[in-house]
């Protein structure tokens, strides 16, 4: 088969038929690495706390691909009640929820309970003014100082 010399050079001619139709992305690899050095300073500046919420560990749609694990969008309103959570609580400490989700088993459900309790375990509270008294759901002063 022939191939045809359709001549496409007119979009890369910046002439009186107007501007240069062709974008070149010249700066990729350097947007990629200021992307990167961003992130990092962003994780630094908010060390020691995490990142990104935590979210639950769900399984993928369809058949296909219902072996396979992911991370979903919130945790259960059930999930959080059995960790001992209320969902607003929730939200100021860095766990994401998602009224909408249900629990349609319960492994799913108790390895998404383990996973809160884990979490809550590890999580430090400051105390919102620095010379009152730590409330309830405080961490004590020797957790506090870093």
């Amino acid at each position: 088969n022939v191939l045809h010399n359709l001549h496409f050079h007119k979009k890369y001619l910046e002439s009186s038929r107007g501007p240069l139709k062709v974008k070149l992305a010249l700066d990729q690899a350097g947007k990629k690495k200021s992307r990167r050095l961003a992130r990092a300073a962003k994780a630094a500046a908010v060390a020691p706390r995490p990142v990104q919420k935590l979210r639950p560990a769900v399984r993928c749609q369809t058949q296909k691909y219902s072996a396979k694990q992911r991370l979903g969008r919130g945790f259960t309103l059930q999930e959080l009640k059995l960790a001992g959570l209320t969902p607003s609580y929730a939200r100021t400490v860095g766990i994401a929820v998602d009224a909408r989700r249900t629990n349609r088993s319960a492994e799913g459900r108790d390895a998404n309970v383990a996973r809160l309790k884990e979490y809550k375990s590890k999580l430090v509270v400051f105390p919102r003014k620095r010379l009152s008294k730590p409330k309830a759901g405080d961490s004590g002063p020797d957790e506090t100082r870093a």
